[in-house]
């Protein structure tokens, strides 16, 4: 995300504008009715489908976000080659992005009871890295801390009581913030 940082807002603005004329072609050839909106989200470039038919727009999530995601490298593969920078363009469909985070806020703050009620860590489930990130970010505005471990596609967060005798800077190291976040999904 650093790369995103140092582009201007034009530039980023571009971007969307790229991803968004791209995904009109991708949703004429589909003979999808749905409307693009676009803009700047955290120093990110957004680009969001929305459609008036819910089974239309349905196709375009996939199950448990597969076609969204599908759509977003290709997405940032279009912008890429339009400009010759990476992009780290965020696509959604419908609020996809908000229902899932909501979902994953909701996970981690029960894991996060949990911890607090028993005082032992406690591991969740295999996660990507957009949706670590989401943990990692609610565990620490709780002011506990968490860790990622094991090997893609079976990586997964734990979360602990903060220690403050123990903690240190180092421990973010190993907590996905900085994971390269081509899976990621988006922020908001």
């Amino acid at each position: 995300m650093a790369q995103d940082e140092s582009k201007t807002i034009d530039q980023l603005n571009d971007e969307a504008d790229i991803a968004a004329d791209y995904l009109e072609g991708l949703l004429d050839i589909a003979d999808y009715d749905g409307d693009i909106e676009m803009g700047v989200r955290n120093g990110r470039p957004m680009v969001q489908i929305v459609a008036d038919d819910d089974s239309d727009i349905k196709h375009l999530i996939g199950r448990n976000g597969e076609v969204v995601d599908a759509l977003q490298q290709l997405t940032r593969l279009a912008v890429q080659q339009k400009t010759g920078d990476r992009s780290h363009l965020i696509v959604d469909v419908d609020g996809f992005l908000k229902r899932k985070r909501q979902r994953l806020r909701d996970i981690a703050l029960d894991a996060i009871d949990e911890v607090r009620e028993t005082g032992e860590p406690v591991d969740l489930k295999p996660m990507n890295s957009f949706e670590r990130k989401v943990v990692h970010d609610v565990v620490r505005d709780e002011g506990l801390k968490s860790r990622s471990h094991g090997e893609e596609p079976k990586r997964y967060v734990t979360i602990y009581l903060r220690n403050n005798a123990e903690d240190t800077d180092a421990e973010v190291a190993d907590t996905d913030l900085d994971t390269d976040l081509d899976n990621e999904a988006g922020e908001e």
